[in-house]
């Protein structure tokens, strides 16, 4: 059975100009249409798209359209599972769970565009409408994970399963579904499941509030600059976003600089006056810390708590040691190694670091000591005198579609013979969207990529992917796979130029694409991103190194005038500046990450107050030994949307526990050649294509040939004992 809602969906990450004329709302809209069909029967939900890959008609959907098909598809699936628990024949993998994949047909259309749409394109009634279908949801599944006679049938399969005639993906579903109806819950008494259909509940209500008043204390905490002297060291095109920005939140002649989901904002480390900076990362800190509707302290504090609770009521001490039982760490011991290895040595090179960072600022600007604010500002400052680069040098050669179109399909083509054909004549959900089609390297149809790259009001912050459709040969069905970005849109006739960081982040999403749009496995459970929490981030960092790979970099790295390849001797100053500066990332990085563990480390009884919340943090970070006061976590407790609306609560030691084998990977590729059609085809076969229809550490090892080593992660890192590297 295949989760679509991604708060259920254990292993489907949400993970981090326009084609159609879609009825959907722009940014200026508040609410859908509520125009509607007066009968019942043409909501669009209740039979297949009959467009291509079965894309959704969004040109049809109306938010009137998702109560009743969240309706129908509730009642749809409940009654399919009655079939499957009544069916009087001996449980087999085809009548029983075959039987499940094929059930919820509804519910995994209207639940695949409802969330996407509440990720990207949010208005009040879709919020009014989450907020209620959080706690139903979580009921339906437990109805159905909870059934004592459907996981009598799935038992039945589990212990037969050595003496039934299955191939090795059949086998991996019998005990991917024993496992995941144990950990849900059904060996419980019947008491024990009614505490649990309450916990469940409450906490997907919570997940849902905490979304909800996380978005409305980003967009609060935008900050108003009334004089445009205060925006010294930014660039034109800055200033004119930050313009647009303002003219849009009806504040025309200032400037608003928005807040990326971050704790430090990008603009810092150009900004020249001192007070701004310090007003922007404050701004960035506090959110979720006001009191009222944007305050979520009150829903973290009651949200760990349940979970707590439950990882009890499981058996678990807490709901670290829950989670990652399920994970290939698989237990709290072993992240917590991996995570305190790590932290001393990039404390170390933070410290000296900073050390770098004051003398500059003394050598300038005496009398003061390096804040937290300063640090990107003269972080960017020691790297143009270290590497005589500006990151501001770069940008005019970093146009975003040429990077998509000519970088990060042409590595794709390279890789994995893939061909991408733009559809202008296909509906999407808003103008910013644009869809490609994908074709295999004989001209087969293999799916299609929607891309949503712009920052806009009710869009969530930050970067992912996610799906539309996922890939299965039995249901018959290609990908449609879905990528964001939440890049500020430049003021009508400029162009949208990234800085290299943001190239980086088309990558990594496009690596998670890839992993949704080259599976090749038979069950929708199985398809693409849906493995451990802590394995799905490979592909995608793996995927990263193509950016700055010569042939590919030559390829798109074109200015946005001219169509100059990047010089030379620009290209050799961003690599030999990757290492700089990364004592600081590995530190913001590894307190959030220790910061994820100290909170679901606890046991019910120690979890702290919502008054308790920004002490319990300080005293978890002075603990694991990251409270540099110059160096916050990536993220913060009230705004750590990861851990408390998005799936990785207690995996968030995943991105460095995946950049193990994204190193290894990296190094495998530069031996045997790089950017070869004879690797991505090995890649592919063993890693993309497989999803998760096989333990994972096996299908890493079947690739690489060999367990996973740490060295190359360290060295990437400068984390080896002695490395000088800044």
């Amino acid at each position: 059975m295949h989760w679509d809602n991604p708060g259920f969906r254990a292993g489907g990450p949400l993970l981090g100009a326009g084609a159609g004329d879609a009825d959907l709302p722009t940014e200026t809209d508040t609410e859908m249409p509520a125009l509607h069909s007066a009968h019942a029967e043409d909501n669009p939900f209740y039979s297949a798209s009959t467009l291509p890959y079965h894309l959704p008609p969004f040109d049809r959907i109306h938010e009137t359209d998702f109560a009743p098909a969240f309706d129908r598809g509730m009642a749809e699936q409940q009654q399919e599972i009655e079939a499957i628990v009544t069916n009087p024949a001996t449980p087999d993998c085809d009548n029983t769970l075959a039987a499940m994949e094929r059930s919820g047909q509804i519910l995994a259309r209207v639940s695949a565009v409802f969330f996407n749409l509440a990720a990207v394109n949010a208005t009040p009634g879709i919020h009014r409408l989450e907020t209620e279908l959080a706690p139903r949801l979580a009921a339906h599944h437990d109805a159905i994970l909870l059934d004592p006679r459907l996981f009598a049938r799935i038992d039945s399969l589990y212990r037969r399963r050595g003496t039934l005639d299955l191939d090795a993906e059949q086998k991996h579903l019998i005990e991917r579904y024993h496992t995941d109806f144990v950990r849900a819950g059904a060996r419980l008494s019947p008491p024990e499941k009614d505490r649990l259909r309450v916990l469940n509940a409450r906490i997907a209500e919570l997940e849902t509030e905490f979304q909800q008043r996380l978005l409305k204390a980003s967009a609060a905490a935008a900050v108003l600059v009334t004089n445009r002297d205060d925006l010294g060291g930014l660039t034109p095109k800055e200033i004119e976003s930050a313009a647009a920005a303002a003219e849009r939140a009806g504040h025309k002649g200032k400037f608003l600089i928005t807040l990326q989901n971050t704790t430090q904002q990008p603009l810092l480390a150009r900004l020249e006056n001192r007070k701004l900076r310090r007003r922007i990362l404050r701004a960035s800190m506090a959110r979720g810390t006001h009191s009222g509707a944007t305050d979520t302290r009150p829903v973290v504090a009651e949200l760990v708590r349940r979970r707590a609770e439950r990882a009890q009521l499981l058996g678990y001490p807490n709901h670290a040691a829950y989670e990652l039982a399920d994970s290939t760490a698989g237990t709290t011991a072993a992240v917590n190694e991996m995570l305190g290895r790590l932290t001393p040595a990039a404390t170390a090179n933070a410290t000296r670091e900073a050390a770098e960072l004051q003398q500059l600022i003394d050598s300038h600007h005496p009398g003061f000591r390096l804040a937290a604010s300063d640090w990107p500002y003269y972080a960017e400052k020691l790297r143009r005198a270290r590497y005589d680069y500006d990151e501001s040098e770069a940008q005019p050669y970093f146009e975003l579609y040429r990077v998509v179109e000519e970088g990060v399909f042409y590595a794709a083509s390279r890789l994995y013979g893939l061909k991408f054909n733009r559809r202008t004549d296909l509906p999407t959900y808003h103008p910013d969207v644009r869809v490609y089609e994908v074709f295999t390297a004989d001209g087969s149809p293999l799916g299609l990529i929607l891309t949503d790259y712009y920052a806009r009001e009710g869009k969530h912050g930050g970067a992912w992917m996610s799906s539309f459709v996922d890939q299965s040969t039995l249901l018959g069905t290609r990908p449609v796979i879905l990528n964001n970005l939440n890049v500020p849109r430049p003021p009508p006739g400029r162009p949208t130029l990234l800085g290299f960081d943001e190239v980086t982040t088309l990558f990594h999403e496009f690596g998670h694409a890839l992993h949704g749009l080259l599976s090749n496995v038979t069950y929708p459970t199985f398809s693409g991103t849906g493995v451990p929490r802590d394995f799905v981030e490979y592909p995608s960092q793996v995927n990263e190194m193509w950016a700055t790979w010569p042939a590919v970099l030559k390829h798109y790295a074109r200015h946005y005038e001219t169509g100059e390849p990047m010089p030379q001797a620009l290209v050799e100053k961003i690599l030999a500046s990757r290492k700089f500066n990364q004592g600081y990332a590995t530190t913001e990085y590894l307190a959030a990450a220790l910061l994820d563990q100290a909170w679901h480390q606890l046991a019910p009884g120690e979890t702290p107050s919502a008054d308790a919340l920004e002490s319990f943090e300080t005293t978890a970070l002075e603990r694991a030994g990251v409270d540099l006061p110059y160096v916050p976590p990536r993220y913060r407790s009230p705004y750590f949307a990861h851990l408390f609306a998005g799936g990785y609560a207690a995996g968030y030691y995943a991105y460095i526990w995946s950049e193990v084998l994204d190193a290894d990977t990296v190094e495998w590729f530069k031996a045997h050649g790089g950017l070869e059609r004879s690797n991505g085809d090995h890649f592919r076969e063993e890693i993309l294509s497989r999803g998760g229809s096989a333990d994972p550490m096996a299908l890493f090892e079947a690739f690489y040939g060999a367990k996973p080593d740490i060295q190359p992660l360290l060295q990437r890192r400068g984390l080896e004992p002695g490395d000088g590297s800044g």
